[in-house]
Protein backbone atom coordinates (compact mmCIF):
# COMPACT_ATOMS: atom_id res chain seq x y z
CA UNK A 1 0.00 0.00 0.00
CA UNK A 2 2.47 2.33 0.71
CA UNK A 3 4.55 1.77 -2.76
CA UNK A 4 1.05 2.44 -4.26
CA UNK A 5 0.49 5.78 -2.70
CA UNK A 6 4.36 6.26 -2.95
CA UNK A 7 3.77 6.14 -6.64
CA UNK A 8 0.28 8.26 -6.79
CA UNK A 9 1.87 11.17 -5.08
CA UNK A 10 5.18 10.93 -7.40
CA UNK A 11 2.46 11.05 -10.56
CA UNK A 12 0.51 14.03 -9.13
CA UNK A 13 4.19 15.27 -8.72
CA UNK A 14 5.20 15.43 -12.05
CA UNK A 15 1.50 15.52 -12.99
CA UNK A 16 1.22 19.57 -11.85
CA UNK A 17 -0.27 22.30 -13.66
CA UNK A 18 1.82 23.44 -16.39
CA UNK A 19 1.98 26.81 -14.66
CA UNK A 20 3.28 25.98 -11.20
CA UNK A 21 5.75 23.23 -13.43
CA UNK A 22 6.96 26.30 -15.15
CA UNK A 23 7.79 28.31 -12.06
CA UNK A 24 8.87 25.81 -10.06
CA UNK A 25 10.85 24.52 -12.65
CA UNK A 26 12.99 27.68 -12.32
CA UNK A 27 13.39 28.05 -8.86
CA UNK A 28 13.40 24.33 -6.86
CA UNK A 29 14.32 21.71 -9.25
CA UNK A 30 16.82 21.55 -11.25
CA UNK A 31 15.84 22.48 -15.05
CA UNK A 32 14.43 20.36 -17.10
CA UNK A 33 15.01 22.64 -20.63
CA UNK A 34 18.62 23.89 -21.61
CA UNK A 35 19.02 26.69 -23.79
CA UNK A 36 18.59 26.34 -27.32
CA UNK A 37 20.97 26.15 -30.27
CA UNK A 38 21.63 29.27 -31.77
CA UNK A 39 19.64 28.67 -35.21
CA UNK A 40 17.62 25.48 -34.10
CA UNK A 41 14.51 25.55 -35.72
CA UNK A 42 10.98 24.91 -33.19
CA UNK A 43 9.48 21.83 -33.32
CA UNK A 44 5.89 23.77 -31.96
CA UNK A 45 4.84 27.23 -30.15
CA UNK A 46 3.05 26.77 -26.93
CA UNK A 47 1.54 28.32 -24.44
CA UNK A 48 3.21 27.84 -21.12
CA UNK A 49 0.46 27.97 -19.06
CA UNK A 50 -1.60 25.17 -21.61
CA UNK A 51 1.63 23.12 -22.34
CA UNK A 52 -0.22 20.58 -23.90
CA UNK A 53 -1.69 23.18 -26.92
CA UNK A 54 0.82 23.00 -29.95
CA UNK A 55 0.72 25.81 -32.67
CA UNK A 56 2.73 25.40 -35.93
CA UNK A 57 3.22 28.94 -36.12
CA UNK A 58 4.44 31.88 -33.15
CA UNK A 59 1.46 34.34 -32.37
CA UNK A 60 -0.93 35.48 -29.42
CA UNK A 61 -1.86 32.80 -27.26
CA UNK A 62 -5.48 32.11 -27.11
CA UNK A 63 -5.80 31.17 -23.87
CA UNK A 64 -3.34 34.68 -22.25
CA UNK A 65 -2.60 37.92 -22.83
CA UNK A 66 0.91 36.58 -23.84
CA UNK A 67 3.33 35.58 -26.74
CA UNK A 68 3.57 31.93 -27.08
CA UNK A 69 6.78 30.05 -26.30
CA UNK A 70 8.80 28.16 -28.93
CA UNK A 71 10.06 24.58 -28.27
CA UNK A 72 13.21 23.01 -29.63
CA UNK A 73 14.58 19.75 -29.91
CA UNK A 74 17.28 20.18 -28.06
CA UNK A 75 15.29 20.61 -25.03
CA UNK A 76 14.26 18.09 -22.48
CA UNK A 77 11.07 17.00 -22.01
CA UNK A 78 9.83 17.85 -25.57
CA UNK A 79 6.91 15.73 -25.41
CA UNK A 80 5.86 15.57 -21.32
CA UNK A 81 6.49 18.16 -18.64
CA UNK A 82 9.11 16.45 -16.34
CA UNK A 83 11.09 17.31 -12.74
CA UNK A 84 14.37 16.16 -12.24
CA UNK A 85 15.15 14.87 -8.43
CA UNK A 86 18.55 15.67 -6.93
CA UNK A 87 20.25 12.06 -6.67
CA UNK A 88 20.81 11.79 -2.89
CA UNK A 89 16.97 12.72 -2.83
CA UNK A 90 16.38 9.72 -4.70
CA UNK A 91 18.30 7.87 -2.70
CA UNK A 92 17.03 8.30 0.18
CA UNK A 93 13.25 8.65 -0.85
CA UNK A 94 13.90 5.32 -1.99
CA UNK A 95 12.91 5.31 -5.65
CA UNK A 96 13.12 1.87 -7.32
CA UNK A 97 12.81 1.52 -11.02
CA UNK A 98 11.54 -1.59 -13.15
CA UNK A 99 12.33 -2.09 -16.62
CA UNK A 100 9.08 -2.58 -19.51
CA UNK A 101 9.95 -6.04 -20.56
CA UNK A 102 7.90 -8.84 -23.01
CA UNK A 103 6.38 -11.90 -21.19
CA UNK A 104 3.62 -13.77 -20.49
CA UNK A 105 1.64 -13.90 -17.98
CA UNK A 106 1.39 -17.41 -15.67
CA UNK A 107 -1.77 -18.96 -17.70
CA UNK A 108 -4.60 -20.28 -15.71
CA UNK A 109 -6.91 -18.31 -13.64
CA UNK A 110 -7.95 -19.06 -10.19
CA UNK A 111 -11.58 -18.53 -8.45
CA UNK A 112 -13.61 -19.63 -5.56
CA UNK A 113 -16.76 -21.77 -5.89
CA UNK A 114 -19.35 -24.17 -4.15
CA UNK A 115 -21.28 -27.27 -5.07
CA UNK A 116 -24.75 -27.40 -5.99
CA UNK A 117 -27.13 -29.49 -7.46
CA UNK A 118 -27.44 -30.31 -10.91
CA UNK A 119 -30.39 -29.13 -11.66
CA UNK A 120 -30.25 -30.70 -15.66
CA UNK A 121 -30.41 -34.10 -13.49
CA UNK A 122 -34.21 -33.69 -12.02
CA UNK A 123 -36.87 -36.47 -12.08
CA UNK A 124 -40.42 -35.57 -11.27
CA UNK A 125 -42.71 -38.17 -10.05
CA UNK A 126 -46.34 -37.82 -10.81
CA UNK A 127 -49.62 -39.59 -9.91
CA UNK A 128 -50.65 -41.26 -13.11
CA UNK A 129 -54.18 -41.28 -11.88
CA UNK A 130 -56.32 -40.62 -9.37
CA UNK A 131 -56.06 -43.19 -5.68
CA UNK A 132 -55.33 -43.44 -2.84
CA UNK A 133 -51.93 -43.76 -1.00
CA UNK A 134 -51.28 -46.76 0.90
CA UNK A 135 -47.83 -46.71 1.76
CA UNK A 136 -44.89 -44.58 0.98
CA UNK A 137 -41.53 -46.09 1.40
CA UNK A 138 -39.55 -42.87 0.69
CA UNK A 139 -40.06 -41.08 4.42
CA UNK A 140 -37.99 -37.78 3.90
CA UNK A 141 -36.21 -35.41 2.39
CA UNK A 142 -32.80 -35.96 1.58
CA UNK A 143 -32.79 -39.62 1.77
CA UNK A 144 -30.83 -40.99 -1.49
CA UNK A 145 -32.62 -43.56 -3.38
CA UNK A 146 -31.32 -45.74 -6.14
CA UNK A 147 -32.59 -45.85 -9.59
CA UNK A 148 -36.40 -48.05 -9.71
CA UNK A 149 -36.62 -47.68 -5.98
CA UNK A 150 -40.25 -48.31 -5.06
CA UNK A 151 -41.40 -44.50 -3.55
CA UNK A 152 -45.26 -45.24 -2.94
CA UNK A 153 -47.94 -47.52 -3.42
CA UNK A 154 -51.26 -46.33 -4.80
CA UNK A 155 -54.73 -47.86 -4.87
CA UNK A 156 -56.14 -46.98 -8.64
CA UNK A 157 -60.20 -47.87 -8.51
CA UNK A 158 -60.38 -47.06 -12.25
CA UNK A 159 -57.76 -49.34 -13.33
CA UNK A 160 -59.23 -52.32 -11.42
CA UNK A 161 -62.24 -52.33 -13.56
CA UNK A 162 -60.28 -51.21 -16.74
CA UNK A 163 -57.78 -54.28 -16.07
CA UNK A 164 -60.47 -57.05 -15.66
CA UNK A 165 -62.27 -55.51 -19.02
CA UNK A 166 -59.23 -56.04 -20.90
CA UNK A 167 -58.34 -59.42 -19.60
CA UNK A 168 -61.96 -60.81 -20.68
CA UNK A 169 -61.45 -59.45 -24.13
CA UNK A 170 -58.03 -60.39 -24.54
CA UNK A 171 -58.88 -63.29 -26.96
CA UNK A 172 -60.73 -61.00 -29.12
CA UNK A 173 -57.78 -58.97 -30.92
CA UNK A 174 -60.05 -55.99 -32.19
CA UNK A 175 -61.31 -55.61 -28.58
CA UNK A 176 -57.99 -55.96 -26.76
CA UNK A 177 -56.12 -53.37 -28.54
CA UNK A 178 -59.05 -50.91 -27.32
CA UNK A 179 -58.98 -51.93 -24.28
CA UNK A 180 -55.45 -51.95 -24.00
CA UNK A 181 -55.45 -48.53 -25.59
CA UNK A 182 -58.32 -47.66 -22.65
CA UNK A 183 -55.84 -48.76 -19.56
CA UNK A 184 -52.91 -46.65 -21.44
CA UNK A 185 -55.07 -43.76 -21.52
CA UNK A 186 -56.01 -44.10 -17.26
CA UNK A 187 -52.05 -44.01 -16.93
CA UNK A 188 -50.74 -47.63 -16.84
CA UNK A 189 -47.68 -48.02 -18.84
CA UNK A 190 -46.28 -50.55 -21.25
CA UNK A 191 -44.51 -52.67 -18.47
CA UNK A 192 -47.79 -52.56 -16.32
CA UNK A 193 -50.07 -53.75 -18.86
CA UNK A 194 -47.20 -56.84 -20.18
CA UNK A 195 -47.05 -58.03 -16.53
CA UNK A 196 -50.80 -57.69 -16.29
CA UNK A 197 -50.65 -60.42 -19.48
CA UNK A 198 -48.49 -62.33 -17.60
CA UNK A 199 -50.23 -62.98 -14.18
CA UNK A 200 -53.65 -62.48 -15.32
CA UNK A 201 -54.42 -61.07 -12.16
CA UNK A 202 -55.32 -57.45 -11.64
CA UNK A 203 -53.64 -55.07 -9.33
CA UNK A 204 -55.76 -52.63 -7.73
CA UNK A 205 -52.66 -51.41 -5.90
CA UNK A 206 -49.63 -49.84 -8.45
CA UNK A 207 -46.12 -48.97 -6.63
CA UNK A 208 -44.70 -45.90 -7.96
CA UNK A 209 -40.83 -46.36 -8.20
CA UNK A 210 -37.97 -43.74 -8.73
CA UNK A 211 -36.93 -43.24 -12.68
CA UNK A 212 -33.23 -42.69 -11.39
CA UNK A 213 -30.97 -42.61 -8.25
CA UNK A 214 -30.76 -39.76 -6.15
CA UNK A 215 -32.26 -37.44 -3.31
CA UNK A 216 -35.42 -37.14 -2.17
CA UNK A 217 -35.33 -32.65 -3.03
CA UNK A 218 -39.22 -32.65 -2.77
CA UNK A 219 -41.23 -35.21 -0.87
CA UNK A 220 -45.40 -34.05 -1.34
CA UNK A 221 -46.79 -37.68 -0.09
CA UNK A 222 -48.23 -39.03 2.78
CA UNK A 223 -50.22 -41.83 3.86
CA UNK A 224 -54.12 -42.07 3.38
CA UNK A 225 -53.84 -38.97 1.35
CA UNK A 226 -55.79 -38.67 -1.94
CA UNK A 227 -53.90 -38.00 -4.92
CA UNK A 228 -55.22 -36.50 -8.34
CA UNK A 229 -53.66 -37.66 -12.18
CA UNK A 230 -50.87 -35.40 -12.57
CA UNK A 231 -50.00 -34.52 -9.00
CA UNK A 232 -46.32 -34.41 -8.12
CA UNK A 233 -45.36 -37.22 -5.58
CA UNK A 234 -41.55 -36.81 -5.64
CA UNK A 235 -38.89 -34.39 -6.94
CA UNK A 236 -35.27 -36.42 -7.43
CA UNK A 237 -32.06 -34.60 -7.87
CA UNK A 238 -29.42 -36.45 -8.99
CA UNK A 239 -25.91 -36.99 -7.82
CA UNK A 240 -24.18 -38.49 -10.62
CA UNK A 241 -22.81 -35.21 -11.56
CA UNK A 242 -22.86 -32.00 -10.38
CA UNK A 243 -22.01 -28.22 -10.36
CA UNK A 244 -20.02 -26.19 -9.32
CA UNK A 245 -20.84 -22.29 -9.55
CA UNK A 246 -18.35 -19.66 -9.10
CA UNK A 247 -17.87 -16.14 -9.48
CA UNK A 248 -15.18 -14.54 -12.34
CA UNK A 249 -14.53 -11.04 -12.01
CA UNK A 250 -15.58 -8.39 -15.17
CA UNK A 251 -12.08 -8.19 -16.10
CA UNK A 252 -10.50 -11.94 -16.12
CA UNK A 253 -14.28 -13.29 -18.13
CA UNK A 254 -12.85 -13.36 -21.18
CA UNK A 255 -10.04 -15.90 -20.35
CA UNK A 256 -12.91 -18.03 -19.11
CA UNK A 257 -14.51 -20.19 -22.81
CA UNK A 258 -17.29 -22.64 -22.49
CA UNK A 259 -15.70 -26.13 -22.84
CA UNK A 260 -12.31 -25.33 -21.06
CA UNK A 261 -10.90 -27.82 -18.38
CA UNK A 262 -11.51 -27.02 -15.06
CA UNK A 263 -9.26 -28.59 -11.44
CA UNK A 264 -11.64 -28.51 -8.68
CA UNK A 265 -9.64 -28.99 -5.08
CA UNK A 266 -11.83 -29.45 -2.13
CA UNK A 267 -10.66 -29.22 1.60
CA UNK A 268 -11.65 -32.60 2.30
CA UNK A 269 -9.32 -34.27 -0.41
CA UNK A 270 -6.80 -31.08 -1.34
CA UNK A 271 -4.07 -33.53 -2.54
CA UNK A 272 -6.77 -35.44 -5.00
CA UNK A 273 -8.09 -32.46 -7.58
CA UNK A 274 -11.22 -33.34 -9.48
CA UNK A 275 -11.27 -32.84 -13.42
CA UNK A 276 -14.63 -30.74 -14.89
CA UNK A 277 -15.05 -28.88 -17.93
CA UNK A 278 -16.92 -25.28 -18.03
CA UNK A 279 -20.56 -25.53 -19.08
CA UNK A 280 -22.22 -22.42 -18.94
CA UNK A 281 -20.71 -18.95 -18.77
CA UNK A 282 -24.18 -16.97 -17.38
CA UNK A 283 -25.48 -14.30 -19.08
CA UNK A 284 -26.29 -11.49 -16.37
CA UNK A 285 -23.46 -9.76 -14.65
CA UNK A 286 -23.95 -9.48 -10.72
CA UNK A 287 -24.20 -5.37 -10.81
CA UNK A 288 -23.41 -5.23 -7.28
CA UNK A 289 -19.95 -7.22 -7.35
CA UNK A 290 -19.23 -6.86 -11.22
CA UNK A 291 -18.50 -10.55 -11.77
CA UNK A 292 -19.99 -13.53 -14.25
CA UNK A 293 -20.80 -16.59 -12.88
CA UNK A 294 -19.48 -19.57 -14.23
CA UNK A 295 -20.88 -23.22 -14.20
CA UNK A 296 -18.22 -25.89 -14.04
CA UNK A 297 -19.78 -29.85 -13.96
CA UNK A 298 -17.85 -32.32 -12.17
CA UNK A 299 -18.69 -36.20 -12.08
CA UNK A 300 -19.69 -37.63 -9.00
CA UNK A 301 -19.81 -41.15 -9.36
CA UNK A 302 -18.86 -42.19 -5.41
CA UNK A 303 -21.54 -39.19 -4.20
CA UNK A 304 -18.49 -37.65 -2.20
CA UNK A 305 -19.09 -34.05 -3.40
CA UNK A 306 -21.99 -32.90 -1.61
CA UNK A 307 -23.93 -29.54 -2.38
CA UNK A 308 -22.72 -26.69 -0.12
CA UNK A 309 -18.90 -28.05 -0.52
CA UNK A 310 -16.44 -25.26 -1.29
CA UNK A 311 -13.83 -25.48 -4.02
CA UNK A 312 -10.84 -23.83 -4.90
CA UNK A 313 -10.79 -23.50 -8.81
CA UNK A 314 -8.03 -23.41 -11.50
CA UNK A 315 -9.30 -22.67 -15.26
CA UNK A 316 -6.79 -23.50 -18.42
CA UNK A 317 -6.79 -20.66 -20.65
CA UNK A 318 -5.35 -20.92 -23.94
CA UNK A 319 -1.41 -19.36 -24.12
CA UNK A 320 -1.03 -16.17 -25.45
CA UNK A 321 1.11 -14.19 -27.14
CA UNK A 322 4.06 -12.14 -25.24
CA UNK A 323 3.04 -9.03 -24.09
CA UNK A 324 4.77 -5.94 -22.39
CA UNK A 325 4.73 -6.25 -18.59
CA UNK A 326 5.25 -4.01 -15.69
CA UNK A 327 5.17 -4.68 -11.91
CA UNK A 328 1.73 -4.04 -10.99
CA UNK A 329 2.54 -1.37 -8.36
CA UNK A 330 3.99 0.80 -10.61
CA UNK A 331 0.44 1.44 -12.62
CA UNK A 332 -1.36 4.02 -10.89
CA UNK A 333 -5.08 4.85 -10.89
CA UNK A 334 -5.91 8.11 -10.63
CA UNK A 335 -9.44 7.81 -10.52
CA UNK A 336 -9.44 9.25 -14.36
CA UNK A 337 -6.59 7.70 -15.91
CA UNK A 338 -4.29 4.75 -15.39
CA UNK A 339 -0.41 6.64 -15.04
CA UNK A 340 3.26 5.27 -14.78
CA UNK A 341 6.46 7.54 -14.06
CA UNK A 342 8.94 7.01 -16.90
CA UNK A 343 12.67 7.53 -16.05
CA UNK A 344 13.82 9.89 -18.56
CA UNK A 345 17.62 9.14 -17.45
CA UNK A 346 20.16 11.52 -15.69
CA UNK A 347 17.55 11.50 -12.75
CA UNK A 348 14.60 12.89 -15.09
CA UNK A 349 10.94 11.28 -14.75
CA UNK A 350 7.78 12.24 -16.49
CA UNK A 351 4.33 11.01 -16.68
CA UNK A 352 2.96 8.86 -18.79
CA UNK A 353 -0.53 8.23 -19.68
CA UNK A 354 -1.18 4.28 -20.33
CA UNK A 355 -3.68 1.22 -21.43
CA UNK A 356 -3.55 -1.77 -19.19
CA UNK A 357 -5.17 -5.20 -20.05
CA UNK A 358 -4.90 -8.31 -17.73
CA UNK A 359 -3.19 -8.24 -13.82
CA UNK A 360 -1.66 -11.72 -12.28
CA UNK A 361 1.31 -12.56 -10.02
CA UNK A 362 2.27 -8.98 -9.14
CA UNK A 363 2.70 -7.97 -13.05
CA UNK A 364 0.42 -6.14 -15.40
CA UNK A 365 -0.18 -6.19 -19.34
CA UNK A 366 0.44 -2.58 -20.97
CA UNK A 367 -1.42 -2.66 -23.76
CA UNK A 368 -0.48 1.14 -25.44
CA UNK A 369 1.57 4.10 -23.97
CA UNK A 370 4.93 2.43 -23.08
CA UNK A 371 7.45 0.73 -24.87
CA UNK A 372 9.97 -2.61 -24.28
CA UNK A 373 12.96 -1.21 -22.15
CA UNK A 374 11.62 1.83 -20.74
CA UNK A 375 11.71 2.27 -17.09
CA UNK A 376 9.35 3.39 -14.68
CA UNK A 377 8.98 4.23 -11.34
CA UNK A 378 8.26 1.15 -9.08
CA UNK A 379 8.46 2.95 -5.67
CA UNK A 380 9.11 6.34 -3.88
CA UNK A 381 8.03 8.43 -0.98
CA UNK A 382 5.99 11.66 -2.31
CA UNK A 383 2.59 10.36 -2.09
CA UNK A 384 -1.43 11.44 -3.30
CA UNK A 385 -4.06 9.04 -4.72
CA UNK A 386 -6.11 11.06 -6.60
CA UNK A 387 -5.41 13.08 -9.53
CA UNK A 388 -7.26 15.92 -7.75
CA UNK A 389 -4.17 16.33 -5.46
CA UNK A 390 -2.11 16.98 -8.24
CA UNK A 391 -2.13 21.06 -7.21
CA UNK A 392 1.02 21.69 -6.18
CA UNK A 393 2.44 18.52 -5.29
CA UNK A 394 5.92 19.60 -7.48
CA UNK A 395 5.98 22.35 -4.05
CA UNK A 396 6.38 20.13 -1.84
CA UNK A 397 8.92 18.02 -4.04
CA UNK A 398 10.68 20.90 -4.48
CA UNK A 399 10.74 21.28 -1.12
CA UNK A 400 12.05 17.72 -0.39
CA UNK A 401 15.23 18.53 -2.85
CA UNK A 402 16.06 21.69 -1.08
CA UNK A 403 15.68 19.87 2.34
CA UNK A 404 18.44 17.20 0.75
CA UNK A 405 20.98 20.14 0.23
CA UNK A 406 23.70 20.94 2.97
CA UNK A 407 22.10 24.46 3.60
CA UNK A 408 17.99 25.71 2.54
CA UNK A 409 18.10 28.06 0.01
CA UNK A 410 16.96 32.03 0.86
CA UNK A 411 13.87 33.24 0.01
CA UNK A 412 13.74 34.21 -3.68
CA UNK A 413 11.68 37.92 -4.39
CA UNK A 414 10.79 38.63 -8.16
CA UNK A 415 10.18 42.23 -8.73
CA UNK A 416 7.70 43.20 -11.30
CA UNK A 417 5.44 46.21 -13.16
CA UNK A 418 1.94 46.22 -14.00
CA UNK A 419 -1.37 47.48 -14.50
CA UNK A 420 -3.82 46.60 -12.39
CA UNK A 421 -7.20 45.38 -14.42
CA UNK A 422 -9.19 44.00 -11.52
CA UNK A 423 -9.80 43.53 -7.90
CA UNK A 424 -11.23 40.77 -6.77
CA UNK A 425 -11.53 39.82 -2.58
CA UNK A 426 -8.05 38.71 -1.93
CA UNK A 427 -6.48 38.06 -5.41
CA UNK A 428 -5.74 41.38 -8.18
CA UNK A 429 -5.38 40.55 -11.97
CA UNK A 430 -1.95 42.32 -13.17
CA UNK A 431 -1.06 43.25 -17.28
CA UNK A 432 2.63 42.94 -16.35
CA UNK A 433 5.75 43.53 -18.46
CA UNK A 434 8.09 40.68 -18.73
CA UNK A 435 9.80 39.54 -15.42
CA UNK A 436 13.22 38.48 -16.16
CA UNK A 437 14.16 36.30 -13.05
CA UNK A 438 10.92 34.14 -13.27
CA UNK A 439 11.68 33.80 -17.34
CA UNK A 440 8.63 35.31 -17.80
CA UNK A 441 7.19 37.18 -21.08
CA UNK A 442 4.45 40.02 -20.73
CA UNK A 443 0.98 38.76 -19.90
CA UNK A 444 -2.05 39.06 -17.79
CA UNK A 445 -2.52 37.07 -14.75
CA UNK A 446 -4.20 36.75 -11.80
CA UNK A 447 -2.37 36.83 -8.12
CA UNK A 448 -3.40 35.82 -4.88
CA UNK A 449 -2.04 38.90 -2.12
CA UNK A 450 -0.36 38.18 0.82
CA UNK A 451 -2.68 40.60 2.38
CA UNK A 452 -6.19 41.93 2.06
CA UNK A 453 -4.81 45.08 2.68
CA UNK A 454 -2.57 45.17 -0.20
CA UNK A 455 -5.69 44.37 -2.67
CA UNK A 456 -7.60 46.99 -0.88
CA UNK A 457 -5.49 49.86 -1.44
CA UNK A 458 -5.83 49.85 -5.67
CA UNK A 459 -7.94 50.17 -8.03
CA UNK A 460 -8.27 49.00 -11.74
CA UNK A 461 -6.11 51.29 -13.88
CA UNK A 462 -3.63 52.11 -11.51
CA UNK A 463 -0.10 51.20 -12.55
CA UNK A 464 2.25 49.63 -9.58
CA UNK A 465 5.31 48.04 -8.65
CA UNK A 466 4.62 44.81 -7.31
CA UNK A 467 7.17 41.94 -5.74
CA UNK A 468 6.06 38.34 -6.17
CA UNK A 469 6.78 35.40 -3.79
CA UNK A 470 6.52 31.57 -4.00
CA UNK A 471 3.67 29.93 -1.77
CA UNK A 472 2.44 26.50 -1.69
CA UNK A 473 4.04 26.28 -5.46
CA UNK A 474 2.41 29.41 -6.74
CA UNK A 475 3.48 33.14 -7.27
CA UNK A 476 1.76 35.59 -4.70
CA UNK A 477 2.07 39.46 -4.14
CA UNK A 478 4.33 40.15 -1.13
CA UNK A 479 4.07 43.89 -1.80
CA UNK A 480 3.15 46.27 -4.07
CA UNK A 481 2.83 50.06 -4.49
CA UNK A 482 1.47 52.42 -6.77
CA UNK A 483 4.37 53.54 -9.23
CA UNK A 484 4.90 57.06 -11.03
CA UNK A 485 2.58 57.04 -14.04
Amino acid sequence: MNNKMTLALLVATLGTGAAGGWWLGRQHAVPTTSANTAGSKPLYWYDPMKPDAHFDAPGKSPFMDMALIPKYADEAGAQTPAVRIDPALAQNTGIKLATAEEGMLQEGLSAAGSVQFNDRDVAIVQARAAGIVERVHARAIGDVIAAGSPLADVRVPEWLAAQNEYLALRHDAQLAAAAKSRLLQLGMSNQQIAKLEQTGVPAAVVTVTAPRGGMVAELQVREGMTVAAGQTLVRINGLSTVWVEAEVAEAQAAAVQLGAPVQATFAAWPNAPQAGKVTALLPELNRDTRTVRVRIELPNKTGQLRPGMYARLLFSTEAGKPVLLVPSEAVIATGKRMVVIVADGQHGFRPAEVQIGRERDGKTEIVAGLSKGEQVVASGQFLVDSEASLKGVLARMASATNASAPAPAALTEHQGIGVVKGVSGQQVTLAHAPIPSLNWPAMTMAFEVASPELAQGVKAGDKVRFTLIERNGEQLIQSMTRAQP
